[in-house]
């Protein structure tokens, strides 16, 4: 799916085409400060272990949908008959500790808003408050992981966190914007 504008090749080429490029073009790489949405891709980034992220992205209105549109107080109430009611829906990745995961994330993710006033500012400090803008050529330069991501990992299980292992947190990371891996030819790259 080749086009005149230069892209990152992960984006090009895949099933989803248009839902792929969309995200690639105005999601992927732009920073974000919104705790919902913060939850939001923390929950699908766990959900994506072992997966490819096209499966998650065709699956993610129905996550909304199942998730109570990712807002972290309901979440973190869902009782343990809504969470065997989840593993029936084929919408979502069917895995008992990936569901038990959100709702357990869900109630750190509220621990770290008292303790921090937002999810944002804490999440952010691991980068020092700003996107840290990295110059790859090409995708065999994009680490899997990082300093960064290693020390948000280990910060994040020590709250009680799930599916947060370093390579998780560092697609986080490039998901939320805090390290902006758009190679430097792709049109996005500017753009951050």
């Amino acid at each position: 799916m080749r086009t005149s504008v230069s892209r990152c090749p992960w984006c090009e080429n895949s099933p989803l085409g248009k839902l792929y490029l969309d995200y690639h073009d105005n999601e992927w790489g732009v920073p974000v400060h919104d705790d919902r949405t913060l939850f939001e891709l923390l929950v699908l980034e766990g959900a994506q272990a072992g997966l490819s992220w096209s499966t998650i992205l065709a699956k993610r209105q129905t996550y909304r949908k199942a998730f109570a549109d990712f807002d972290p107080a309901k979440v973190a109430r869902f009782p343990e008959k809504k969470q065997a009611a989840l593993l029936l829906d084929p919408g979502i990745v069917r895995n008992r500790l990936k569901v038990q995961s959100a709702v357990t994330n869900a109630q750190a993710f509220l621990a770290v808003q008292q303790e921090f006033g937002s999810f944002d500012a804490y999440i952010w400090s691991h980068v020092g408050g700003q996107p840290r803008q990295n110059r790859w050529k090409s995708m065999s330069e994009v680490p899997a992981s990082t300093a960064q991501s290693d020390a948000m990992s280990k910060s994040l299980k020590a709250r009680g966190f799930k599916f947060v292992g370093s390579t998780i947190c560092y697609a986080y990371m490039q998901a939320t914007g805090m390290v902006n891996d758009h190679l430097v030819d792709c049109f996005r790259y500017q753009a951050h």
